[in-house]
């Protein structure tokens, strides 16, 4: 009976692990550059830990046209690298503007690196100057102010650490590689790679799957009370 119950406990618990990754990714369906999170859950019957594993799908989302200047999408793998205190964050949220400083930042204000130094609109040239080419080249007002550093993890992807915001940080056995196939498109932004109808479906199964697993539960828990009522007579 114990270990019965444990293994139910087992499955509850990570069940509602399941229904909590999902919940996110739908909540996050219109967040741009966001990669859902797909987990694999193990059946009682399976893996007596019931774990549910998770990973991040780093798919392509489809690219929505804005027409903004600093929104920058990207076909193909790659990252943009973004600066922080705490070391290099990479992202694909390619939505970034011009501080006071004329610094390029991303939407939490960090600055967004460049492959060859800081990124940075020159005093007297307006945002609405600059171009971007597929490369990532940046030009305003007729030169070049610097180039997007865009960097790939050679198939690592999958170790990679979500940092919030649509950021992820990379462990130290797992370095950053410059890339140069990938397409820079500007006035564009990555939509969230979720699929609302997949998402819905798998929330339906978990549910009826833990809703399974509570009538489980307290069918144990009627035949216990009934062994107990017969015994004390």
């Amino acid at each position: 009976m114990a270990d019965v119950t444990s293994q139910v406990s087992a499955s509850l618990r990570a069940l509602t692990r399941e229904f909590d990754i999902i919940a996110h990714n739908l909540a996050n369906v219109s967040t741009s550059g966001y990669k859902r999170r797909c987990s694999s859950f193990s059946s009682m019957l399976d893996d007596q830990q019931n774990a549910a594993a998770s990973a991040l799908d780093f798919s392509q989302g489809n690219l929505v046209e804005t027409g903004r200047t600093l929104d920058v999408a990207l076909y193909g793998k790659g990252f943009f690298v973004i600066e922080t205190p705490d070391g290099p964050l990479y992202t694909r949220h390619g939505v970034f503007r011009a501080n006071q400083n004329g610094q390029i930042v991303d939407s939490e204000g960090r600055a967004v690196a460049g492959a060859f130094g800081p990124l940075a609109v020159p005093a007297g040239i307006d945002v609405s100057q600059i171009t971007v080419g597929q490369t990532g080249q940046i030009n305003a007002g007729g030169g070049s102010i610097g180039q997007f550093r865009i960097v790939d993890f050679a198939g690592k992807e999958d170790q990679l650490e979500a940092a919030g915001f649509c950021c992820y940080r990379a462990p130290q056995d797992v370095p950053p590689k410059d890339v140069e196939e990938v397409v820079v498109k500007q006035g564009y932004q990555e939509a969230s790679n979720v699929q609302i109808i997949d998402e819905v479906v798998s929330m339906i199964m978990v549910s009826r799957m833990y809703e399974s697993n509570m009538k489980l539960v307290n069918t144990k828990k009627d035949a216990t009370n009934s062994v107990m009522g017969v015994a004390m007579g």
